[in-house]
């Protein structure tokens, strides 16, 4: 796949033509979701729900017949492996022309889980429904994209540093350049591009921006499930890696260390 050309194509689908994903599309879902792998070795399990049979719906779809979840155990870094893993599926999806958007909170989460066979140990942080999109979008859509200003993006200065936070990252490896814009263009929760990276050298540290909201009535994190999806944009791109080494840099109050992505 090429990451960086299916980053710039995707976008989040709320609107969906209503017709049911073909069976060559379906089989080759299925087939794809059983070979993701994450640079975090834990396991994700991937469920495909059909929306009518399982009384499944969300305000802000119209015209899915077809959600994908998934479920992992919870465990340090089960987040960020989640994102990484999803990121993966909904990479695949937009090659084949199937829409995707993440959902993490407008749905009903215990209906889903249920129809996933969420356990007590085990976590689904997100789903998205399948499906081709419509020729025009719903005015739900279209709100929610204004909302959120869907198609804007924080500037490369504003996100990637050499060193330390103070001096902005420029390079001349089309590598490296492409694996940042992937980055920089990837999807986050409300659009927030919580993620901030400190290139030093071969080493690539990834920092987490926490905005205020995220994490107070619950017992995980999404951003830290947005930086999964960062570390895999990057990594598809760039490869290496990836390891729990603090630099110890210093940081602003609310950026906190996630993990090296070492080339």
């Amino acid at each position: 796949m090429d990451t960086l050309q299916l980053a710039k194509q995707r976008r989040s689908v709320r609107t969906f033509d209503g017709n049911p994903l073909s069976a060559q599309d379906r089989k080759a879902i299925e087939d794809f979701v059983r070979s993701i792998s994450n640079p975090f070795n834990q396991s994700v399990e991937f469920v495909l729900l059909d929306a009518k049979e399982n009384g499944l719906n969300t305000p802000v779809i119209k015209g899915e017949t077809l959600y994908i979840a998934a479920k992992i155990r919870k465990a340090p870094y089960s987040e960020e492996a989640f994102g990484y893993s999803f990121e993966q599926l909904v990479l695949f999806a937009q090659s084949l022309g199937i829409g995707t958007t993440w959902i993490g909170g407008t749905m009903k989460r215990e209906l889903f889980e249920n129809a996933a066979g969420v356990k007590g140990n085990e976590r689904m942080y997100c789903m998205s429904p399948l499906g081709y999109p419509a020729k025009k979008m719903s005015i739900i859509e279209t709100t929610m994209r204004k909302g959120v200003r869907a198609d804007k993006r924080k500037s490369a200065g504003e996100l990637f540093f050499e060193k330390d936070f103070s001096t902005p990252f420029r390079t001349d490896d089309k590598t490296i350049a492409d694996a940042l814009e992937a980055v920089r263009i990837a999807p986050s929760a409300v659009n927030m591009q919580p993620w901030r990276i400190v290139a030093d050298g071969g080493r690539y540290h990834f920092y987490l921006s926490h905005k205020k909201g995220y994490d107070e009535n619950a017992d995980w994190d999404i951003q830290k499930v947005d930086m999964g999806i960062a570390l895999c944009h990057f990594m598809n791109i760039a490869g290496g890696e990836l390891v729990v080494e603090n630099p110890g840099i210093r940081t602003e109050n609310g950026v906190e260390y996630t993990a090296t992505v070492v080339l």
